[in-house]
């Protein structure tokens, strides 16, 4: 079996292990990840982190011996601007864990939902995720947890979580980095658009304006379909249920030379299909941006 993943700047994977997985447990998942021809998987610990540390050296283990670069989902309890002591003090361990556990099972990235504005101003709340991520960061530094963490944009219009704060937030805060959703923005919008090679290409030169040319080359993306309203997300869809034009979105990552790697959160049993689609598509696309195009195409 081989083992080494492939050259491209963008490695795919599904969040959650592939619903293919001959067995449980993540190694397994990670192991299948290699078979289906995939280069990541993002671990999804979205409703607690349970796991003993030596689970973790196996799932660590795993990815090295497969070359299947990890990330982590952290719960989604995590609110960086949580109303009242107890429910931060949570908020904090949770996400803590998240990364504590991430770091030994050798995950190099840790994406969260950053919150909810609670009616509040919007430069208020950042002003107060600034601070609470800042303060969560220098801890795991001091423990010398070597973790990314991620906030996630979000897809709802309620939640903090734009491109431009996480964006904020990645530029002033040290060991920050964006975990881009692009679902999400375009069902933030509530009316369709965010959907246009115009569009993408305007976020990539607003991340390249906040975190320079080296931030394109640390990317952590989420993409699939989804279902929308005028308050934004309802729910992630197949790519052929939905109208994200995800091709324009993978020509704007070959452009722009984007690396890093990508997970696909379309709905069970859609999303190893999704990923390897998602997949090919940019694999032909760059190839065709390197004048070899596959002449049987269509």
């Amino acid at each position: 079996m081989a083992t080494s993943a492939t050259a491209d700047p963008l490695r795919f994977g599904t969040v959650g292990s592939p619903q293919s997985t001959p067995g449980s447990g993540t190694p397994l998942a990670i192991k299948h990840i290699r078979e289906l021809g995939l280069d990541h998987l993002e671990i999804a610990w979205v409703q607690s982190v349970r796991v003993s540390d030596e689970t973790c050296a196996l799932i660590k283990a795993a990815g090295e011996q497969y070359n299947v670069s990890l990330s982590i989902h952290a719960p989604y309890y995590i609110n960086l601007n949580s109303l009242t002591a107890d429910l931060m003090a949570k908020s904090d361990e949770r996400l803590l864990a998240a990364a504590r556990k991430g770091f030994l099972a050798g995950a190099k990235d840790i994406v969260f939902h950053p919150g909810s504005y609670h009616e509040q101003p919007p430069e208020e709340v950042y002003r107060k995720a600034k601070t609470k991520l800042a303060e969560l960061a220098a801890i795991l530094r001091d423990e010398r947890v070597d973790v990314v963490l991620r906030p996630e944009t979000m897809g709802k219009s309620a939640l903090f979580g734009t491109l431009e704060e996480t964006l904020r937030l990645s530029a002033d805060i040290p060991g920050v980095l964006p975990c881009i959703d692009w679902a999400h923005l375009h069902a933030r919008t509530g009316d369709g658009s965010f959907n246009s090679t115009a569009e993408f290409a305007a976020a990539l030169d607003l991340v390249k304006h906040y975190l320079g040319d080296a931030g394109l080359k640390r990317m952590h993306f989420h993409m699939s379909g989804i279902a929308y309203g005028k308050k934004g997300e309802r729910e992630h869809l197949p790519l052929n249920e939905a109208d994200l034009h995800y091709r324009e979105l993978l020509q704007a990552f070959v452009d722009y030379d984007v690396a890093g790697t990508v997970g696909v959160e379309a709905p069970l049993p859609f999303h190893v299909a999704d990923a390897l689609t998602l997949q090919a598509t940019y694999r032909r696309l760059r190839g065709a941006g390197e004048g070899h195009e596959d002449e049987t195409a269509d």
